[in-house]
């Protein structure tokens, strides 16, 4: 699949103001198998996802307190934004300290972009300018735990993660300047279509693949985890090591190609929660944000 932000939207975004396009987007899921697991998550319920607010990304935020759960889609893109080119928006991500993060593309450019939302309500953008090799999707945003970097993710087969200085919150940031690529997590093997990652805890991510093939891991759609040899910072890279712990369910009373989007773990509650958009005309009607927890 090439690596263009336009082709990174599923078909049903680009046609959600007519039904017949949703009608079109269909393909076929590719049949599940067994992995070994280093450990469980059982699925213990699901919420209906609304295709223009909820198919993208989901984020917990701490900070205020009682603050509710975040989500975004094609119709939580504000008119500033679309109008100036950025179309398309990815799994958020929130720091401890309550600064909310969402990943930003455009189809064209060499930028991508971080709309951040400070716990006192102001919003700032930084941009980032990308480097040699690198793709101009931008999929998905997670803070680490000490809240001073960010993982993000490209589309398609890769072999890395990108480590940025959290924007808004790392006192080397600003919207004034570019938002560099300080390091990289260099994966002990290829992941493919990475929707979305969170961090389990300060050396642990869990990251849901929308790969419709099945090739990496002998499954399609699958929850991974990656190990960390260390935490991230600005100072050196680190490796990843990739395992398969399940795949995400795939169910609808319609057939054809689901589409993993957004994960999050919300360590208040341990309850993992990842969204699965249903194929077809299905979209609108079963598309869930499933519910897991550790067994």
């Amino acid at each position: 699949m090439p690596l263009r932000a336009r082709q990174r939207r599923r078909p049903f975004l680009a046609g959600l103001a007519g039904l017949a396009a949703l009608a079109l987007s269909a393909g076929l899921a590719g049949p599940a198998a067994a992995a070994p697991a280093a450990e469980t998550w059982n699925e213990v319920g699901s919420d209906r996802a609304d295709p223009l607010t909820e198919s993208q990304g989901l984020a917990s935020v701490e900070v205020p307190a009682g603050s509710p759960n975040r989500y975004t889609g094609i119709g939580t893109i504000p008119l500033s934004l679309s109008t100036r080119g950025w179309n398309h928006v990815g799994d958020p991500d929130a720091s401890y300290d309550g600064h909310y993060v969402e990943p930003y593309q455009r189809d064209d450019g060499n930028t991508k972009m971080y709309r951040v939302q400070a716990p006192d309500g102001k919003w700032a953008e930084y941009v980032h300018t990308l480097g040699p090799g690198e793709a101009l999707n931008n999929s998905w945003s997670a803070v680490s735990p000490d809240g001073n970097w960010m993982l993000s993710g490209e589309w398609g087969t890769m072999n890395r993660l990108l480590v940025f200085p959290t924007p808004g919150v790392n006192p080397s940031t600003s919207p004034s300047v570019n938002l560099p690529q300080v390091s990289t997590v260099r994966l002990d093997r290829p992941v493919r279509d990475v929707q979305g990652c969170d961090f389990l805890d300060a050396t642990t991510l869990l990251c849901s693949s929308d790969d419709p093939e099945g090739t990496l891991f002998g499954m399609t759609k699958p929850l991974l985890r990656i190990d960390l040899s260390a935490a991230p910072s600005g100072a050196a890279d680190v490796t990843g090591r990739v395992t398969a712990l399940r795949q995400l369910p795939l169910r609808s009373a319609c057939s054809g190609g689901f589409e993993t989007e957004g994960i999050d773990y919300d360590r208040r509650t341990g309850t993992l929660r990842v969204i699965v958009v249903s194929p077809g005309f299905c979209v609108l009607t079963d598309s869930k944000t499933y519910r897991f927890t550790r067994g």
